[in-house]
């Protein structure tokens, strides 16, 4: 549906995209999640048309985005961060307003956008002024505006940015429900807890480059990989240590009382292993368990841009091996 392919774009002496590749499948719901400054915004920009890259290529639906922005307006919906300016209007004349920007008009029209102000959970507010709609609501319309010509692809950016928990339950929901029906949808956010729930695959973009790409299961295993082994040691620390640091998975090492906790790359099953070359060398063992984690774990540690310290530094004491 997405391929977006060597992007580069620069403001002056500032390069917000440095050679940017990226898929998207039909179906999808992709998280497109990144720190502040790290191109998202410009990417989606060059997405649906507003901006035009140095270079590189996003087709869309098999569109060239760059080369034939004015087909892409049947493809996409696309919902900003800001609502925009038609204040004024009621949400029926709202709708209307947009229905028109797509040829269409009377019955279809009227059809179409009462379907989605229900979709919305705004059927009720047709004849509401705009102004007067909490933020939510001005959102959900928002939505349903980017839906009215029934596009392949949905693009939002920040869609629950502001939002209290419940309206963001509430919008959440509905995402699922488009997620249902079929549509492949983009979501640039910083709620990594929403996304980790409701998305097929994610995207990390990090100085204008894509990081970590794939699966949410891809990602969940990456998550489960970047959370610290912590090893409660009753006996045999000296042992446990000298193990430790030979071992191939061991990234780092460090100790606390009785406590070592470990930045290990293994998977569950060389967690077994590990936990059974320990008890076989003699060192008594009275815990041993992942510290808990979730996609936040892995954002942090893959937009860390501190270098890495050595691969073992030891906290409080270091014990003669």
């Amino acid at each position: 549906m997405l391929s977006i392919g060597k992007l580069w774009k620069t403001y002056g002496n500032y390069c917000a995209l440095s050679g940017l590749d990226m898929e998207v499948s039909q179906g999808a719901v992709y998280g497109f999640v990144g720190p502040n400054g790290a191109g998202k915004t410009t990417t989606i920009r060059i997405m649906v048309g507003l901006l035009c890259p140095d270079s590189g290529s996003v087709v869309i639906d098999g569109i060239d985005a760059v080369k034939s922005p004015d087909q892409l307006k049947e493809k996409i919906g696309y919902v900003p961060d800001f609502f925009g300016v038609y204040d004024n209007l009621k949400v029926r004349e709202y709708m209307d307003f947009f229905a028109s920007c797509y040829d269409l008009t009377g019955l279809k029209a009227r059809k179409r956008n009462q379907l989605l102000l229900a979709q919305v959970g705004l059927e009720e507010k047709e004849d509401f002024y705009v102004d007067g709609l909490s933020r939510g609501m001005k959102q959900r319309l928002c939505l349903a505006r980017a839906l009215i010509h029934d596009p392949k692809l949905l693009i939002m950016d920040e869609p629950s940015a502001g939002l209290d928990p419940r309206t963001r339950l509430e919008f959440r929901e509905t995402i699922k429900e488009l997620k249902e029906q079929g549509k492949t949808i983009l979501i640039s956010s910083h709620l990594l807890g929403d996304l980790a729930e409701l998305c097929t695959n994610i995207g990390v973009i990090d100085r204008g480059k894509m990081v970590l790409n794939g699966s949410m299961d891809e990602i969940v295993s990456r998550v489960y990989t970047s959370r610290p082994l912590i090893i409660t040691v009753q006996g045999g620390m000296e042992t446990a240590l000298r193990l430790l640091k030979a071992h191939d998975l061991v990234r780092t090492i460090s100790i606390k009382d009785q406590e070592i906790m470990v930045g290990y790359n293994g998977n569950a099953q060389a967690e077994c292993e590990l936990l059974a070359n320990l008890v076989e060398a003699g060192v008594f063992i009275r815990g041993f368990i992942r510290e808990p984690g979730n996609l936040e774990t892995v954002f942090m540690q893959i937009t860390n841009h501190e270098k890495e310290g050595v691969v073992l530094s030891y906290e409080d004491h270091e014990p003669d091996l």
